[in-house]
C-alpha cells in the first residue's frame, strides 16, 4: 500500500480504459459508475470529470469518500485509490487542462458531442493499492 501514485501507473491516467468509481451515501448506499477522466495532478491528488453524475455528486456531498479503480492499458494492471473529496473547480489550469484532454478522448472515441466537462473534482489521494497482477 502506498499513499503516492506511482510511475508504473501513468497509462491508467490517459483515458483510454473507463475508470470505475464507487461511492456511498450517508445512509451507507453504494453507486458505481465509470468516469471519462482521473486526472494526475500531483503525487497526492487527482481529479475527476465531472460530466452526469448527479448520483455520485449528491454521495460525495454527504460522504467525501471515493474509490475509483484505474486500469493500464499497457499492463492491464488495475490499480485501487482511496481518496477525499477536496473541491469542485470550474476553471483554472487544472479544469482546462482536463477539458482538452477530454476532447481528445472524445474525439477518438466519436463522441465529441456527448462529452462535457461540467467541473474539475478535485482529491486527496488516501491509499493506492495495486490489485491486479499482485
Amino acid at each position: 500500500m502506498n499513499e503516492q501514485i506511482l510511475e508504473e501507473m501513468m497509462p491508467a491516467f490517459e483515458g483510454v480504459i473507463p475508470a470505475v468509481v464507487s461511492t456511498a451515501s450517508a445512509d451507507g448506499i453504494p453507486n458505481v459508475t465509470y468516469v471519462s477522466q482521473v486526472f494526475y495532478v500531483d503525487d497526492t491528488h487527482v481529479a475527476l470529470s465531472r460530466q452526469f453524475f448527479n448520483k455520485t455528486v449528491r454521495n460525495i456531498t454527504e460522504n467525501p469518500m471515493v474509490c475509483v479503480v484505474l486500469t493500464s492499458p499497457v499492463t492491464y494492471a488495475l490499480y485501487k485509490m482511496q481518496l477525499r473529496f477536496k473541491e469542485s473547480r470550474a476553471e483554472g489550469s487544472i479544469y482546462d487542462q482536463m477539458k482538452l484532454q477530454l476532447e481528445v478522448i472524445a474525439g477518438v472515441q466519436g463522441m465529441t458531442d456527448v462529452f462535457h466537462l461540467l467541473a474539475a473534482d478535485l482529491f486527496e489521494i488516501i491509499e493506492v493499492t495495486r490489485l491486479y497482477p499482485l
